[in-house]
């Protein structure tokens, strides 16, 4: 069995796999490099969040997106957007240097309970066996629709993460629906290049993020506002800095704290591409989709009640993701049934080291938000996750039997209540 299988290679994935390694874990990391990030967004798009909270982790804090940018001659500063193709190509670079093993690109189908561990199927090959399991999956399974989108045929509908390339649309009529970064240039990518883009909204306004301070501040600016992974203020630095107090908050505090903190808002940088380029239809509710011939009919009700129809060729939900467990169909339904939730959600409730109430297996990324917080929603909680994961999976290989290297017996697992007792060797 190996020590750890990691299934995700997004910068979750990643940093995980480098701080196992660097613990001498027998690791193996499962999935396409950065898929997300290389597949799934529109070339001209850029990094929202500030350079140097944008890093992987590793252990001491080595090879960062400042010193990756540094080897390629660009500029990574502070108040300066990074093209998402440079992030990429960072984590590409991550990979091959930060000391994990190769990034083996397989797709997982399974992942369920085998003798004290896992069995790990995949796409391509056998089934792998291991002690522990970190599903690091990203953010694509769990895209969320309007659901009056859903009935619409495929070709009439899209959702944002399901574009490399907008220009498709060029001299077409398209219909974003949104508020967010990702609606707002989405919008604004398809306006440049040559689409005839709409912007639709619930919220009434849009928000927009200011031009971030300097760095370097008078103390008593730095003390009323200071700077964090996620922004600026004392509420953002406390998400951003402080994810384990979130966890020792109440679920339902914690549940209410991961869906509404951090709203839609769009970068600094974006709103002069937007604004006089895409219209918007504020304050409308999408009530009603249908195809009609070659388009689509989306019935709206306005800020007054009145029920108005937009024609237009294609829609683009840019309406975020929902992390559910349910929508994880890699994992085994009767252990997906057995895990702890956190309150009404279907978010798995962990421990400190980010273990689920199924001894061995553990999460990393947007569905650890509901325990650990905002932060988890973003490349900067890796930072807070990797090393403390990986601290919870050599204490849970010390309960299971000898850590690796290391000579002895077999050692019980406790399973799950109404689980038979397992082994490991």
């Amino acid at each position: 069995m190996d020590d750890l299988v990691v299934v995700g290679a997004g910068p979750y994935g990643l940093s995980v796999a480098a701080h196992a390694a660097a613990a001498g874990l027998g690791v193996r990391v499962l999935g396409r490099p950065m898929a997300s990030w290389r597949d799934h967004m529109p070339e001209g798009m850029y990094l929202k969040s500030e350079p140097w909270s944008s890093n992987l982790s590793a252990p001491g804090g080595r090879y960062t997106l400042a010193e990756y940018c540094a080897t390629r001659g660009l500029a990574a500063e502070h108040g300066s957007p990074l093209p998402i193709g440079t992030f990429s190509a960072y984590g590409l670079w991550f990979a091959r240097h930060a000391g994990l093993p190769e990034v083996e690109e397989t797709t997982v189908t399974e992942v369920a309970p085998e003798g004290g561990g896992f069995r790990v199927r995949t796409a391509e090959g056998p089934p792998l066996l291991a002690r522990t399991v970190a599903l690091a999956v990203g953010v694509m399974p769990f895209t969320r629709y309007p659901e009056p989108l859903r009935g619409l045929p495929p070709s009439h509908r899209s959702h944002s993460s399901g574009h490399r390339d907008l220009s498709r649309f060029a001299g077409q009529d398209v219909a974003v629906l949104g508020a967010g970064q990702a609606a707002l240039e989405t919008a604004a990518l398809l306006a440049e290049t040559g689409a005839r883009p709409c912007l639709v909204a619930r919220r009434s306004r849009l928000n927009w993020n200011t031009v971030p301070q300097p760095l370097r501040r008078p103390l008593p600016r730095a003390l009323r506002d200071p700077h964090s992974g996620l922004g600026t203020g004392w509420r953002s630095w406390v998400w951003s800095e402080l994810p384990r107090a979130v966890r020792a908050l109440p679920a339902p505090t914690r549940e209410r704290i991961a869906a509404t903190a951090l709203g839609p808002a769009g970068a600094w940088w974006l709103r002069d591409r937007f604004e006089g380029r895409v219209p918007a239809l504020m304050g409308h509710r999408l009530h009603r989709a249908v195809a009609a011939g070659g388009r689509t009919r989306l019935g709206l009700t306005s800020p007054d009640g009145e029920s108005v129809v937009l024609d237009t060729a294609h829609v683009i939900a840019a309406t975020g993701f929902s992390p559910r467990l349910a929508r994880l169909d890699l994992l085994d339904a009767g252990l997906r049934s057995a895990l702890a939730t956190v309150g009404g959600s279907d978010a798995p409730e962990l421990s400190p080291g980010f273990e689920s109430s199924w001894p061995g297996l553990f999460f990393a990324g947007l569905l650890t938000a509901p325990s650990f917080g905002p932060s988890m929603r973003f490349v900067h909680g890796a930072g807070f996750t990797a090393g403390r994961l990986v601290k919870g999976v050599r204490k849970r290989l010390g309960a299971r039997g000898p850590l690796p290297g290391s000579t002895g017996g077999v050692r019980p697992v406790r399973s799950p209540a109404g689980h038979p007792e397992t082994y490991l060797r």
